[in-house]
């Protein structure tokens, strides 16, 4: 015991001061994909080149669109593009309220060129804003609808150390009754359509549902079918989307963010 206190007081501080300060990446995280500005529709790759059916249209088409909250980030797209026509991006605050905010759309021009159709608070601001809207900290219960486990890790990774999601007075509850929302992974298998609608239903109003991944998005690279539903929004009100495969920390707690904003809308 005496071992494992010292070598952590020679550690130091680990937690990164996120939202308070940006944080960058690693150097192999992949983003994204971005379409870019200009670029010939010749040079798109088809649709057939994405995995998860993100991509719409196709050179020939009048309109091309990626649909970043089905996308996995595989990178695919950009190497099968032409010129650079697709980048990958670095950027991970993607979360939307609209799930058709995250569909970038271009549309072919007469030359046969694509035309393309906040800043972050302290975190003592984060917890004042959490403490007006409830009294209290925001609880969340935490609802795995038949995921590969890939987000649900990442989840966990908020209550370590390193990102500490409790110092921005956020934490996860046992019990839908002591929550303020759900937060899912997974697309929902049928056989978890009924323990998903009764969670909701037990939480108290006003509450949230925060989407976390292409899965719960979207349905990710499953999609709908006989064994699942195509995301928690075929099934329960979605009001935050967390976009990725699986989205980093960093993203989950911007997500978060606005979901707190959703909140105090309804507290009005």
């Amino acid at each position: 015991m005496i071992t494992a206190i010292l070598r952590s007081l020679r550690t130091g501080v680990v937690t990164v001061r996120y939202p308070a300060q940006p944080t960058q990446p690693p150097e192999r995280f992949r983003g994204p994909p971005q379409i870019r500005p200009g670029t010939f529709f010749d040079a798109l790759p088809p649709s057939s080149v994405c995995p998860s059916g993100a991509i719409v249209g196709g050179p020939s088409e009048p309109k091309y669109s990626i649909d970043i909250a089905r996308c996995i980030f595989c990178g695919r797209c950009a190497e099968q593009s032409r010129d650079g026509a697709i980048e990958i991006g670095r950027d991970f605050e993607l979360s939307a309220k609209k799930r058709e905010s995250l569909v970038m759309e271009v549309e072919n021009g007469a030359d046969g060129r694509s035309s393309q159709l906040l800043p972050l608070p302290t975190e003592e601001q984060v917890a004042k804003r959490i403490r007006q809207t409830l009294g209290r900290s925001l609880q969340l219960r935490h609802l795995d609808s038949g995921s590969c486990n890939a987000c649900d890790w990442e989840l966990t990774a908020l209550l370590n150390p390193v990102y500490d999601v409790r110092r921005l007075g956020i934490d996860f509850v046992a019990s839908p009754r002591h929550a303020d929302g759900v937060i899912v992974t997974g697309s929902v298998t049928r056989n978890l359509e009924t323990a998903v609608r009764r969670t909701y239903d037990a939480v108290p109003e006003p509450r949230v549902v925060i989407a976390v991944g292409a899965c719960a998005a979207s349905g990710g690279i499953v999609g709908r079918g006989y064994a699942s539903a195509g995301g928690i929004g075929e099934v329960l009100p979605v009001d935050v989307h967390i976009p990725g495969c699986p989205p980093r920390p960093e993203a989950i707690i911007f997500g978060i963010l606005l979901a707190v904003g959703r909140l105090c809308e309804r507290r009005r």
